[in-house]
């Protein structure tokens, strides 16, 4: 693919294009798209009106970008969103992500290959969304922070900035396993700056894990840890960091 060019067998609808774009063949971008400058879209990219990429971010073959939520009647949840998303400046976009509208990402931010982000989300500034993460609705992540592969965060939950979230750790926000339908108060948990989550995590809903704490790979976590403490998944334990662990 040819630095700085337009592919004849690509659909561009929008005139909103900034210097030395390049697009892909049968690359679809919608008119209102804004594209920056140096934006290069690889083959077989979708991106939808309302899309802004900022100036030298990478968007690889097969990702979709502004995809519409749909309940298709199955879903409890109103669908509520607006027809944005930002993406901003020298991000890269993994091949096959699905970024939905109503998400904004921050500047210098890698979005990994089959990553899902749904509407009503941000995301910071240089922060990692590893492969196949899933980002649910309502949910915010901070700069600096890395969301390992096959993380799955459920809807209404908070990250941090500095936060480490290791491969496979999952999250839940409903108690009630759906039994009641959807509730406004439904709560993920609470992951404050600094804090380390180990691979294979559990966190239940409306847990708090507090600034610089650390979760211990495979816990099943259902009460808050406190600043400076370690929860470990063998004997069940809050242990200080002072007492032979290092931060």
């Amino acid at each position: 693919m040819e630095k700085g060019k337009i592919s004849k067998l690509a659909v561009v609808e929008t005139d909103q294009i900034g210097s030395n774009v390049t697009i892909g063949e049968f690359a679809v971008v919608r008119k209102g798209v804004r594209l920056g400058d140096d934006v290069v879209i690889h083959p077989f990219v979708v991106i939808e009106p309302g899309v802004t990429i900022g100036n030298g971010t990478e968007i690889f073959p097969g990702s979709y970008i502004g995809k519409e939520p749909k309940g298709a009647g199955a879903t409890a949840r109103e669908l509520v969103f607006i027809r944005e998303v930002t993406i901003g400046a020298n991000s890269c976009i993994g091949p096959n992500a699905v970024i939905y509208c109503d998400v904004q990402i921050g500047e210098s931010v890698l979005v990994g290959d089959s990553a899902s982000i749904r509407e009503q989300s941000r995301v910071g500034s240089k922060t990692i969304i590893g492969r196949h993460v899933s980002l649910s609705y309502c949910s915010v992540v901070g700069s600096h922070t890395k969301l390992l592969d096959h993380c799955t965060l459920g809807g209404n939950v908070t990250v941090g900035d500095n936060v480490f979230i290791g491969t496979d750790t999952q999250t839940a926000n409903d108690n009630t396993f759906g039994r009641d339908g959807y509730k406004d108060d439904f709560i993920g948990p609470t992951i404050e700056d600094g804090a380390k989550i180990g691979i294979g995590v559990l966190l239940l809903p409306g847990v708090v894990i507090e600034k610089d704490a650390v979760v211990g790979a495979g816990s099943v976590v259902y009460k808050n840890v406190k600043t400076g403490f370690m929860t470990m998944a063998i004997a069940p334990r809050e242990m200080p960091l002072g007492l032979g662990i290092k931060k």
